[in-house]
């Protein structure tokens, strides 16, 4: 399905759709939670993953660990994300995609509520600053996905109108949903595509070269 004739600007999740991260924060995560003598399993923290801090702590350890310990728990997950952070590479065609974007006339944004520092990381690793118009961090938003507003500020960043959204996780497309702009996710994130597709994903690709190969034919048809 071609994007709207309407859509001039594309907004992509990084953590876990243009660098594989997902694994290591459900990791980071386990451990940070230990630190509280709090045991969560590691397949339910994936499932939470594409989520910001503020909302992951109350979804996985309840709302009174969050105002006990929210804040201390999302610094000791910053502790235990950073040794990891070496590891962390790119996909497969990342670079191809976004200048494939540019190339058919849209704004690229690069939309993560990860901390300014991992987001600098990260470009580092595709060359994000050359190749995207704008980008985000946490401190752009007071809440993060699955609520809306990273997504509204990254169209904001260009002065955008309508927007396609790329992303690996159901909190991805909840919150492109919510924003009334059309998604098309990755498998990146572990979702099945029923799970995506239910979330509000008009389409679904196994890599970054198919998602890329799809846009690429379908924004030339519009």
């Amino acid at each position: 399905m071609a994007p709207e004739t309407t859509v001039d600007t594309a907004v992509l999740d990084v953590d876990g759709t243009l660098v594989d991260t997902n694994y290591h924060h459900a990791l980071a995560w386990f451990r940070a939670f230990r630190r509280f003598d709090v045991t969560l399993p590691v397949w339910r923290l994936h499932r939470a993953i594409g989520m910001g801090g503020d909302q992951l702590v109350p979804a996985v350890a309840g709302k009174d660990f969050e105002e006990e310990h929210g804040d201390a728990a999302r610094t000791a997950w910053a502790e235990e994300f950073q040794p990891l952070l070496g590891e962390i590479r790119p996909f497969e065609g990342v670079r191809e995609l976004l200048t494939a974007l540019r190339d058919a006339g849209l704004k690229v944004v690069l939309a993560s509520s990860g901390k300014p520092e991992h987001v600098d990381a990260y470009l580092d690793l595709f060359g994000g600053r050359e190749l995207a118009h704008a980008w985000t961090s946490s401190e752009d938003v007071e809440q993060t996905k699955p609520q809306p507003d990273l997504i509204g500020v990254a169209v904001e960043k260009v002065e955008g109108r309508d927007a396609l959204v790329v992303g690996d996780s159901v909190w991805d497309f909840e919150a492109a949903h919510r924003a009334g702009y059309a998604g098309y996710a990755i498998r990146t994130g572990g979702f099945s595509v029923d799970e995506l597709k239910e979330a509000g994903a008009r389409e679904v690709f196994e890599s970054v070269p198919e998602l890329r190969d799809h846009l690429v034919s379908a924004l030339a048809r519009r």
